[in-house]
């Protein structure tokens, strides 16, 4: 997570990359890219409080969560978020979500691989459905890398959808996150502060 003064806003950003989540009620923006990746902005109006989690994989069992850093599977960084919301004095019940990301933008042997962005869309609907957050807005599947700017106050979110250059660049980044995690040791614990 990086702090940044950008132009075109008058007050910090905070971006977000894949493993990472950031809950405020501050006059900040909360930012990320994605591609195959899923974000879900949770956010409640009337305490004026929102989040941003960035995920690679739904967390199923093939993935295996013992070599979890946090947030890198979506049931933890939803999880994580809404705490984090809740923690802001927030309650599921007040929550309204919405949902990027997920593009068929990794390549293996000259095609796209669409089954990761597909899972991590599948995956945080029926996360959000089962936890009856209602979903108001989405933007996911396709083939572009889009970046997201979240206004935690108001839920308002800006995005832009990137062509091919921005959407190889994302796909590296996410090839190498990948590559990072599964060369994590086996058993590798998660540490939670109080």
């Amino acid at each position: 997570m990086h702090r940044y003064a950008m132009s075109g806003f008058d007050r910090e950003v905070v971006m977000i990359h894949p493993g990472e989540w950031y809950a405020s009620g501050d006059e900040i923006v909360i930012g990320t890219v994605l591609g195959s990746c899923v974000s879900v902005a949770l956010y409640d109006r009337v305490r004026g409080v929102g989040g941003l989690n960035h995920f690679m994989l739904p967390g199923e069992e093939r993935h295996p969560i013992e070599k979890s850093d946090g947030a890198r599977f979506g049931m933890f960084a939803m999880d994580l978020l809404i705490n984090g919301l809740m923690k802001l004095g927030s309650s599921r019940a007040a929550l309204q979500a919405k949902i990027f990301g997920g593009a068929a933008i990794l390549t293996m042997g000259g095609t796209a691989v669409g089954m990761i962005g597909d899972q991590n869309i599948r995956f945080a609907i029926e996360y959000l459905e089962g936890d009856g957050i209602p979903i108001v807005a989405s933007d996911v599947g396709g083939l572009q890398a889009r970046k997201l700017f979240l206004f935690p106050k108001t839920g308002k979110v800006l995005m832009k959808r990137f062509g091919k250059d921005t959407a190889d660049l994302v796909a590296i980044e996410e090839k190498e996150y990948i590559a990072k995690v599964e060369l994590q040791p086996d058993g590798a614990v998660t540490l939670f502060k109080p």
